[in-house]
């Protein structure tokens, strides 16, 4: 079953005020503690979810390029890794390789990626609701909210514990 990328885009908008007041409590909770939650709630919904039925991530957001992610890509389409980052990458604001535009060139019709055994470890990691040190990526994990619909919903199901 297909996201409806409008209405959730709308929805996570109205709700990212109360997302980032909620971030704010989550500092306050212990780390391991947190984790758990983020963990079991990753879980659950992902087991409801199907990434393929949205893939909002590779249509609007770029992961960052390591430059082993850069040789090992390159190795795919036998290109020199210099030749990679020309055609496909450029350098953010941090300084980071990213695509030069969205969606990902390596994003199939059916939401597949055509690179899935080869991707960038961001993408592995992707939405990194799941990690250790959930406390570290509060910030990124708020943003991820307005991305990601798993992410949305993680936040929205943690929230009805400290909402309150």
């Amino acid at each position: 079953m297909e996201v409806d990328l409008v209405a959730f885009s709308k929805e996570s908008k109205s709700a990212f005020p109360a997302n980032k007041k909620l971030r704010q409590r989550l500092r306050k909770v212990k780390s391991k503690e947190l984790d758990s939650q983020f963990e079991n709630l990753h879980e659950k919904v992902f087991s409801e979810l199907d990434c393929l039925d949205c893939a909002n991530c590779c249509k609007t957001t770029s992961p960052i390029f390591l430059n082993t992610d850069i040789d090992r890509l390159a190795k795919v389409f036998r290109m020199k890794s210099s030749n990679f980052i020309d055609e496909y990458l450029h350098r953010d604001e941090e300084g980071d390789y990213v695509l030069n535009f969205s969606p990902c060139p390596f994003l199939g019709d059916d939401n597949k990626c055509l690179v899935y055994e080869d991707r960038p470890k961001a993408c592995r990691e992707y939405p990194h609701t799941n990690r250790k040190n959930m406390q570290g990526i509060l910030e990124l994990s708020l943003k991820n909210t307005l991305v990601c619909p798993a992410v949305f919903k993680i936040f929205e199901q943690i929230g009805e514990n400290y909402r309150k």
